[in-house]
């Protein structure tokens, strides 16, 4: 079978560019300046347009020239197919998110898609009701599922992307110990000696029983026992508010407005106390393939989620 390239000649979009310029013009040197070249140029150009349509184009009348019936025929196919360039060519003005008919796979913790889910919905009905957003569990990995499409957007603590992953940071976030009302720990003011005593529910996708708290704890010759490991926020939150265990719950750093993520601790009741022991904070962000950064549907994704997680600042 021969080859589409041996039976095709070869394409040069400027010409059909520089004819449809040429036939509008019917002037060498109008057209020139048209196309912002110099007359010499656009004449080698009609020179190289009679040789590929066998066909002179235009001819001299006098002082002016004038097309051939061959010209005539092709005048008006040359300016669409310049149309149609332009507009192929032309960068995207956006969309419009009235006429989004899509779904959105957004992979995230239980803890921020309770944050997130009600703020985006809210958004998607007032601009965008043709939208519709899964969000399953963190089961996949997230280089390999953002690179092959399975999630447009992962959103939580990014540490494990692909070099090409683009990770937007969102807010940032401190630990606080999450204890319910009437706990002891509430009664007075939270020591290290008291949080280590207390009994602790830790939350680990891989049921890892310690974490940063343990080594800060450690540094001050102080352990706690942890009784059992979650793999959510929110079942570790709920244990929490119904009984004598400590939890970790993201809160906002001094000085930031609250954040959204805990809200859903304010809703279950529990009180948040300062940990008397520096942690670092967490960095909250977003990571996508960037096969998507330009499209303007997952644009309509990014800012929804900015301003439903991005805490405003004051004024």
């Amino acid at each position: 079978m021969t080859p589409l390239s041996s039976q095709v000649p070869h394409l040069d979009a400027n010409l059909a560019i520089a004819l449809d310029a040429l036939l509008a013009e019917q002037s060498v040197t109008r057209a020139a300046a048209r196309l912002r070249t110099s007359p010499a140029a656009m004449s080698r150009t009609l020179a190289r347009l009679r040789r590929v349509l066998q066909d002179p184009l235009l001819v001299r009348a006098g002082q002016a020239m004038v097309p051939t019936p061959r010209a005539e025929a092709l005048r008006d196919e040359a300016a669409a197919v310049v149309r149609r360039l332009e507009a192929l060519l032309t960068p995207s003005g956006g969309i419009d998110p009235a006429a989004l008919r899509r779904t959105f796979t957004v992979q995230t913790s239980d803890l921020v898609g309770v944050a997130l889910a009600p703020g985006l919905l809210g958004l998607a009905r007032r601009e965008a009701p043709g939208v519709s957003l899964r969000m399953p569990p963190e089961e996949w990995e997230a280089g390999p599922a953002l690179r092959e499409g399975r999630v447009d957007l992962e959103i939580g603590a990014i540490d494990h992307v692909d070099p090409e992953t683009r990770v937007e940071k969102l807010t940032t976030v401190r630990m606080a110990a999450g204890v319910r009302a009437g706990h002891p720990l509430a009664e007075g003011p939270l020591t290290p000696a008291g949080l280590a005593a207390a009994e602790h529910v830790v939350v680990s996708r891989r049921g890892r029983f310690t974490g940063p708290l343990d080594a800060a704890l450690r540094e001050r010759g102080l352990s706690r026992r942890v009784s059992v490991v979650l793999p959510g926020h929110l079942a570790a939150m709920a244990l929490a508010a119904a009984g004598d265990v400590v939890c970790l719950v993201p809160a906002a750093l001094p000085g930031e407005p609250p954040s959204p993520l805990g809200d859903a601790a304010r809703a279950l009741g529990l009180r948040l106390l300062e940990i008397p022991v520096p942690l670092p904070p967490v960095t909250i962000g977003m990571a996508w393939h960037p096969r998507h950064t330009a499209d303007g549907a997952h644009r309509w994704l990014r800012d929804g989620v900015r301003r439903v997680l991005r805490p405003a600042r004051e004024e």
